[in-house]
């Protein structure tokens, strides 16, 4: 090999190097950038939904403040009626305390509910949402790149403001969940299906075929992709997950009687599910409509 042509090698094998330097420079800089521009879209998905959060905390406190307000009324109502009762019937008077002591009772309760939930609102600085914030969170997460399909079977009925939190933190970690590792493209199915006594929310997704979307290919090539064997199916049905909010999940599920079921699904994405048998007997706020 002459001088000319050992000093072109060089030259070139030089130039090769700086080039290889300077791509995987920019391509460490595009990633922190992706990083940043993900970063930045979570903190604003948080602030919507702290937002949203608000808003359904002061729902409930107005609804509280109502049914509070109802019941002193018919306290006040009832106290008349014992008075005009022992001025002619002592007897009926008498009997007619025990009704008043119980509604008593029952505005107490109200009331304290009332402060409760005043009081954590003033001392988390945060409110806690309910199934009416649900539109919201559907709205914020479709905006981010998660395509949300919402169903409701059967006959909704009321729920009480603790039950109602349990079931929206669990649709919105399922749902960040899926978009988190979904990514955007990913299409998320949530199901409310109502019994007489009890509620099951099911949240499926098809984060591992979005992946496969992702890149390009075509249906057939989608299915190639996202192929799965019988192990697959296996090691789905006998996994336990704890990761990614499951447990937390799980704990509010249990907290108002319910399980939770969480599982990959091969060669789709992720399914879960939240029963709760007796809702029900745990229910005060009307059910709202989800899918507008």
């Amino acid at each position: 090999m002459d001088t000319v042509t050992l000093v072109a090698a060089i030259l070139a094998a030089a130039i090769a190097l700086v080039l290889l330097v300077l791509w995987l420079w920019e391509r460490r800089r595009r990633i922190r950038l992706r990083d940043t521009r993900q970063e930045s879209e979570w903190d604003r998905i948080d602030r919507e939904l702290d937002l949203a959060e608000q808003a359904g905390r002061f729902r409930i406190i107005g609804d509280l403040g109502d049914v509070a307000i109802q019941s002193v009324s018919r306290l006040v109502s009832q106290a008349e009626g014992v008075r005009y009762a022992a001025e002619g019937d002592a007897a009926a008077a008498v009997r007619s305390v025990g009704v008043l002591e119980t509604s008593a009772r029952d505005a107490l309760a109200d009331l304290r509910r009332l402060q409760a939930v005043a009081r954590e609102a003033q001392d988390a600085a945060l409110p806690q949402p309910s199934l009416h914030s649900a539109r919201d969170l559907f709205r914020v997460l479709r905006e981010a790149g998660l395509a949300v399909t919402f169903t409701e079977t059967g006959d909704r009925f009321e729920l009480r403001p603790g039950a109602e939190l349990a079931v929206f933190r669990i649709l919105q970690t399922s749902l960040e969940n899926a978009l988190k590792h979904g990514g955007a493209g990913t299409n998320a199915v949530v199901g409310f299906s109502w019994t007489a006594d009890g509620l099951q929310v099911s949240v499926e997704d098809d984060g591992i075929r979005a992946a496969a979307r992702r890149l390009g290919l075509d249906r057939e090539g989608v299915d190639q992709a996202t192929a799965y064997s019988i192990a697959d199916d296996v090691r789905a049905l006998t996994e336990h997950y704890e990761g990614a909010g499951i447990i937390e999940m799980r704990e509010r599920a249990a907290l108002f009687g319910g399980t939770l079921t969480a599982q990959t699904v091969p060669g789709v994405g992720f399914t879960l599910s939240a029963v709760f048998p007796a809702l029900r007997h745990h229910n005060g706020v009307h059910g709202v409509d989800l899918r507008r």
